[in-house]
């Protein structure tokens, strides 16, 4: 069952920070190691690190868990089933919780899939990025389309519930080629797909070649007719649109992301990973851990836990991060719940005022970004925190 946006439910996030190359894009936790990881003293870590979450917030009901990165494929089947079952052992998994796993095409095989099933994954997602050869070198991958295309259809054989990435708006893309493109992908999706424009974050790779006039990034009009093309495909084709980035048959979307958008619960473990829980006080702490994963695994072995940083939000703080995660689904946010986290209402001057000029629409006591709102979404959402 999906939670629903007045009781988001709680999730497990579990990062696995290793990767065998970095993408020049990617401004996300991740490392090579090419010595290999030991990942049994690292299995021992993350251990001890979910005890500490647990005594921050128990007898929680887990719906969701979700090992990202970095590459979890790269675990293997028997260090996925030693995380989650400390995870049961310290909370209580739901009968129909969500597990998913991030994998990458080069690192896919049936008889890991197989071992990730039967470990406790029961859904995986898939990062092919592009279905054209030359831009997958472009964006640093390791696979081709055609190893893509067999590890998704690897995952439809070993997982009932399965979804790939996608990168549009890549340099020189043209709408004809983007079109072409997002309809052999629905083809091959069953029921998501998560499709992103490509951004140029700080210090990446890509900011460097954009630096030296060697890289140039769509502009942005060019990259709203992308945007305008992917929602309207992927509407008729039966996968609206339930994020801004994320589409999905209706019932499939992603559980876990469904967490953290409907401003939920969650335990963040591993490297890098952050965390909002709710302790006894009441408080809503965030919580975020040391990204370097060496010294993370130190920490924790001096201390039980990575943790860096630990900090009650304050009402206000509360509301804006609900404003930021809540606005970019196409279900908005509940008004009445925002009043009560941040101790005051929305200021219905500047409701009206966007309602207005379309970029919001109200229905009872929600509130939600508009189609034409969508693609200036940081600017609606600054507005409405004040």
């Amino acid at each position: 069952m999906i939670p629903n946006s007045s009781e988001p439910g709680f999730g497990v996030y579990v990062h696995w920070p290793f990767c065998l190359a970095k993408c020049p894009y990617c401004d996300f936790n991740s490392h090579v190691r090419t010595g290999g990881v030991d990942q049994a003293g690292y299995v021992e870590a993350y251990l001890k690190e979910i005890a500490h979450m647990a005594a921050i917030a128990p007898g929680r009901q887990v719906q969701s868990i979700f090992f990202g990165g970095g590459t979890p494929s790269l675990m293997e089947p028997k260090t996925v089933g030693a995380i989650l079952d400390a995870i049961g052992g310290a909370w209580t998994i739901a009968p129909d919780a969500e597990i998913s796993l991030e994998a990458n095409p080069t690192s896919v095989d049936a008889a890991r899939f197989a071992g990730y099933r039967a470990a406790g994954v029961n859904r995986v997602s898939l990062g092919v990025q592009a279905m054209n050869d030359a831009d997958l070198k472009r964006l640093g991958r390791m696979h081709s389309v055609a190893e893509a295309m067999a590890a998704v259809e690897i995952a439809a054989k070993s997982f009932e519930r399965y979804s790939f990435d996608l990168i549009y708006a890549r340099p020189d893309q043209q709408p004809r080629d983007w079109q072409a493109e997002l309809d052999q992908a629905i083809d091959r999706a069953a029921e998501h797909l998560s499709l992103y424009q490509l951004t140029i974050e700080p210090d990446t790779m890509y900011e460097r070649l954009v630096a030296a006039g060697k890289l140039i990034p769509m502009p942005d009009e060019d990259a709203r007719v992308l945007f305008d093309i992917t929602r309207e495909t992927c509407e008729r084709r039966g996968l609206p649109a339930y994020e801004i980035s994320n589409h999905a048959r209706p019932g499939a979307e992603c559980r876990h992301n469904l967490v953290y958008w409907r401003y939920g619960e969650y335990a963040g473990i591993g490297p890098g990973a952050h965390g909002r829980l709710i302790d006894a006080t009441g408080a809503r702490r965030a919580l975020s851990t040391e990204r370097s994963p060496e010294k993370w695994l130190a920490g924790v072995r001096t201390n039980g836990h990575g943790l860096v940083d630990d900090q009650a939000l304050t009402p206000d703080q509360q509301g804006d991060e609900m404003l930021l995660m809540g606005l970019r689904l196409t279900e908005g946010i509940d008004l009445a719940r925002l009043a009560r986290l941040r101790g005051r209402p929305m200021a219905e001057a500047t409701l009206a005022g966007l309602q207005q000029n379309g970029m919001v629409e109200r229905r009872d006591d929600r509130v939600r970004v508009t189609r034409a709102g969508f693609p200036l979404l940081d600017a609606v959402v600054a507005e409405l925190a004040v």
